[in-house]
């Protein structure tokens, strides 16, 4: 059966269709003392930042009944592929992160609440390798809205695919972050012009309340 065209963004965020998907808001990712601050030697603060916004937005979605998936990497080495692995090597990071069971795979001041589905990832995108795709269909969403961390690596890897299959995409822009803001906004501009629409969370939690004062 044909889908009705989404062409306006009120349809486009229908909580009936439309799903958050938290990626990778980790200790590794976001705290000081994880992989980004100590390994790849980056300012952490706007990883940081993103989690008071994403901690609304994911309230406002559970308020009007949208979906809610959490996305946590686990880059133990014996999941990475070959070509990921090497690029570590080459740039001197001899230590694995992300290891399911360490405190740099854990949530980094978020918590899925009972319900939230949770899905473990090996690669950049959260749609290799995982049943993400099949929860969505199952869910009948149409929409992803897209949150978390690194907007220019698996931010921007998984939107890809997920538009490649046929979401909708939306990224809050207060809600994503990175250790690199040029390549962030540069990855935001590029969702403008090909793969979704570029929004406040703010916002987009208007639209869901229309009246109500955030």
């Amino acid at each position: 059966m044909t889908q009705v065209l989404l062409t306006e963004f009120p349809a486009v965020v229908d909580p009936g269709h439309s799903a958050v998907l938290v990626i990778d808001v980790q200790n590794d990712f976001c705290a000081a003392g994880g992989h980004t601050d100590v390994n790849l030697g980056k300012d952490v603060a706007d990883c940081q930042a993103v989690v008071e916004p994403i901690e609304r937005l994911v309230t406002g979605a559970r308020n009007v009944g949208a979906a809610i998936l959490w996305v946590k990497a686990n880059y133990d080495r014996t999941y990475l592929s070959p070509p990921i692995h090497a690029r570590q090597i080459a740039r001197g990071i001899a230590t694995a992160y992300c290891v399911s069971g360490t405190w740099g795979a854990e949530f980094y001041r978020v918590s899925p609440a009972d319900g939230d589905r949770v899905v473990e990832k090996h690669r950049h995108s959260a749609f290799i390798g995982t049943d993400l795709d099949q929860i969505l269909r199952d869910g009948g969403i149409r929409t992803l809205i897209i949150a978390g961390v690194q907007t220019h690596v698996c931010i921007e890897s998984t939107l890809r695919d997920a538009s490649a299959r046929g979401y909708y995409v939306v990224v809050p822009n207060d809600c994503v972050g990175s250790f690199d803001r040029d390549l962030h906004d540069k990855t935001l501009r590029c969702v403008e012009m090909h793969f979704g629409d570029v929004v406040t969370s703010a916002d987009l939690l208007a639209q869901w309340r229309p009246g109500e004062t955030l």
